[in-house]
C-alpha cells in the first residue's frame, strides 16, 4: 500500500502533528476494512512536504543560530521516523476501535540507486526553501527558477530504486501477520562504496519503491492510494472517462498519449506497469474511502 501525500497533509492545511494525525488516522479507517478481510499489510508513504519542512527548518537554524545544515538522506531519514510515528499512532487507534489485534512494526529504510543513474546528470525534483538568484549562487548544488516567480530552488535527481535494505525481512514480518511501514518517501537513497553504503542529494519516487517492494515481498495485490477514485483519461475535460481497468499495452498506450500528468498520475501508473510486468498480480489505484468496495479503483492487469 503507498499512501499519498494527502494521506498525511491536504490542501490548505499548514501542516501541524494535529492536521497530520487526524489526516493519518481517516486514511488508516479506510485500511481497516482490507484488515478485516484477513489481508497482511505493507505501506510505504510520501514524505514531500515533510522533508520541504525540515530542509527549512535546517535552513533556519543556518541562518539564525550557524548551525550546519544536515544532508538530504539525513531529512529522509528524520521524516521515515517521524511519519512512521503518526502512522502507528494513528493505526492503532483503528485497530482498537474494530477489535483488530494486530502488531505494527516500522522500519528505517535504506534504498540502493546507481551512482551511474541518468538522472544524476539530469536533476529535476525540487526540494527545500527558495532563495534569491544571488542567495543560490552562493551554495552548493543545482538551483532553478521557480515557473511561478517565487526564487530559485534547489534540484536533486529521481534516479530509479534497485534494492531495499532488508526486505526479505519485511516480507517475512508481513506474513506472521505484521503490518509494516517500510520504504518511506521512497527509501533513504544510498550508494555503494568502498566501505559499504553512503547517502546520496536524491529523491527516490515513493509509488515506484513502494512497487520494487512489493516485488521483493511477492504480493498479490499493490494498491497505490490518491485523492481520486479512479484513474482518468481526459481528465478535467468534457470527455473525461473513469477506468475501471487498463492492460498494461493501455496504460503505455495512454502514458504516449500525455494523458497522465507528470508529477501527478502518470508515476503511478508506470509504477503499477512496474509490479504487474514483474508478475506481482494486480495493481489498484484508488483513494483510501473507497477500499470497502472489493471491486473499487482502476485495476492494472496483464
Amino acid at each position: 500500500m503507498a499512501l499519498g501525500g494527502n494521506a498525511l497533509l491536504r490542501a490548505g492545511q499548514k501542516g501541524s502533528f494535529a492536521e497530520q494525525l487526524d489526516n493519518v488516522e481517516r486514511t488508516c479507517e479506510g485500511l481497516a476494512g482490507l484488515l478485516e478481510r484477513g489481508y497482511s499489510l505493507v505501506i510505504g508513504h510520501g514524505n514531500g512536504p515533510q522533508v520541504g519542512n525540515g530542509l527549512l527548518r535546517h535552513d533556519a537554524g543556518r541562518k539564525v543560530f550557524g548551525l550546519e545544515a544536515m544532508p538530504m538522506d539525513f531529512c529522509g531519514a528524520e521524516t521515515q521516523g517521524s511519519i512512521a510515528y503518526l502512522l502507528e499512532t494513528g493505526m492503532e487507534k483503528v485497530l482498537r476501535r474494530h477489535g483488530i489485534d494486530r502488531k505494527i512494526v516500522s522500519l528505517v529504510t535504506r534504498v540502493e540507486v546507481s551512482a551511474d543513474d541518468p538522472a544524476f546528470g539530469k536533476p529535476t525534483k525540487p526540494v527545500g526553501p527558495y532563495y534569491s538568484r544571488e542567495e543560490a549562487a552562493a551554495l552548493d548544488g543545482v538551483f532553478r527558477e521557480d515557473a511561478q516567480g517565487r526564487g530559485w530552488r534547489k534540484v536533486v535527481a529521481s534516479p530509479k530504486p534497485l534494492r531495499i535494505s532488508n526486505i526479505d525481512l519485511v516480507g517475512r514480518l508481513a506474513r506472521e501477520g505484521m503490518i509494516v511501514i517500510t520504504v518511506g518517501g521512497g527509501g533513504i537513497p544510498v550508494v555503494r562504496d568502498s566501505l559499504g553504503f553512503k547517502g546520496v542529494e536524491a529523491v527516490i519516487d515513493k509509488d515506484l519503491a513502494s512497487s520494487l517492494a512489493a516485488v521483493e515481498i511477492g504480493a498479490d495485490e499493490f494498491y497505490i492510494l490518491t485523492d481520486v477514485p479512479k484513474v482518468c483519461i481526459n481528465y478535467r475535460t468534457p470527455q473525461e472517462q473513469a477506468l475501471d481497468s487498463m492492460s498494461i499495452a493501455e496504460a503505455e498506450r495512454y502514458l504516449a498519449e500525455g494523458m497522465f500528468a507528470e508529477g501527478s498520475m502518470a508515476p503511478k501508473v508506470r509504477a503499477g506497469i512496474s509490479f504487474v510486468r514483474q508478475g506481482g498480480g494486480t495493481c489498484i489505484i484508488t483513494e483510501a474511502g473507497q477500499l470497502d468496495n472489493p471491486v473499487c479503483g482502476t485495476r492494472i492487469t496483464l
